[in-house]
């Protein structure tokens, strides 16, 4: 598997998509516990918040 250098570039391929699955605002910030409990879930909707978790931690 090739590594590529900017990996989050190509890893968002929906901008939006988390927040119009939680029902969030896409001008409002998730909240920590809803992003936590969504991560625990299965499917693009877990590998999504997984992700946001990863990339906030990256800040």
């Amino acid at each position: 598997m090739a590594k590529t250098k900017n990996w989050i570039a190509n890893a968002i391929k929906k901008p939006g998509a988390l927040h119009k699955q939680l029902g969030v605002p896409a001008d409002k910030r998730i909240p920590a516990a809803k992003l936590d409990k969504a991560s625990k879930a299965g499917g693009k909707l877990g590998q999504r918040a997984r992700l946001a978790k990863t990339l906030k931690k990256m800040k």
